[in-house]
């Protein structure tokens, strides 16, 4: 019997080969900078705007490309159905609509606790425990995060419905990056994420377009967006769903972690702000934690699971 939610271990139970390595820069380096361009395309746009435009940029940047378009087995649509809500129709909307309520950086780092939620998802549906070096990696991480953010939390406009709705977020994307594994594993990740992108356009279509009359147009915010939808929705997504498909949902996350240190350079780069000791001591404490992560999985049979 077919069920709904399946998953998969990655291809690879190893430790983080260069390759590895290098899949998981590539979203990192985007994502680090995505809170920051949703924040510039709020100044001019609604969140419902924010959330269509950066899928529709996304997907019309794979739909030129005809790998794209591979048969689908029947028995998987309902899967890409889910995967469309949790990994893209839903976490994008919270994260537009929180940064109403929080700042950028503060939504950022928050994001960061995603492989908490990948990880006790991947249990779950893998009925197999990780390896202590995985779970101690975890919590490092976290804790490194925690020592990221605190200049932020304590400069930065927090709410409870903000940090709220970035929790959900990440525990969606906890729920998506298992349920991609063996979907990766079966079409590859540029058809995955462009039927992804499918699912999550057509949801918020009408809901986007209804509130379009009343967007104040700007061409910065509108830079924004498309760079937010090509390269975050697009390119950042292939590759993320590629490395899924190779070391497993919850080892594939802690791209999250690299995140906030993308962001602290790109502000020291470009806005000439200055690194904090606790900053430095949390990136330090962040990639031991991610390093610790990314070290070989439990020895099990490599095989779909499904609940």
């Amino acid at each position: 019997m077919n069920r709904l939610i399946t998953t998969s271990h990655g291809s690879n139970a190893q430790a983080f080969s260069p390759s590895d390595w290098a899949l998981l820069a590539v979203p990192a380096l985007i994502w680090g900078a995505s809170f920051y361009l949703i924040a510039v395309a709020l100044e001019s746009f609604p969140p419902q705007i924010v959330t269509l435009g950066r899928i529709a940029f996304g997907f019309l940047a794979l739909s030129g490309l005809r790998k794209v378009r591979v048969p689908i087995d029947p028995a998987d649509r309902s899967r890409f159905l889910l995967l469309g809500v949790l990994w893209m129709a839903f976490p994008f909307a919270m994260f537009s609509f929180s940064e109403q309520w929080i700042d950028s950086a503060v939504a950022g780092m928050l994001n960061a606790g995603t492989p908490i939620f990948a990880m006790l998802v991947g249990s779950l549906l893998l009925k197999t425990m990780p390896r202590l070096v995985q779970i101690g990696g975890v919590i490092l991480g976290t804790i490194g995060i925690g020592l990221i953010s605190l200049p932020s939390l304590g400069e930065g406009s927090v709410s409870a419905l903000g940090v709220a709705m970035v929790i959900s977020a990440n525990v969606s994307y906890g729920f998506a990056i298992n349920l991609a594994v063996p979907l990766q594993q079966k079409y590859g990740g540029l058809p995955t994420i462009w039927r992804t992108q499918m699912v999550a356009l057509a949801l918020w279509l009408i809901p986007g377009l209804w509130v379009l009359p009343d967007v104040d147009f700007e061409w910065g915010p509108m830079a924004s967006l498309i760079a937010l939808g090509v390269l975050g929705t697009g390119l950042a997504f292939v590759v993320a769903a590629t490395l899924a498909g190779r070391v497993g949902g919850p080892r594939a996350s802690i791209l999250t972690y690299f995140m906030p240190i993308v962001s602290i350079a790109l502000g020291v780069l470009f806005l000439q702000e200055v690194i904090t000791a606790g900053e430095l001591i949390g990136a330090a404490v962040l990639l031991v934690g991610a390093f610790a992560t990314s070290r070989r999985e439990r020895q099990t049979e490599r095989s779909s699971v499904s609940v």
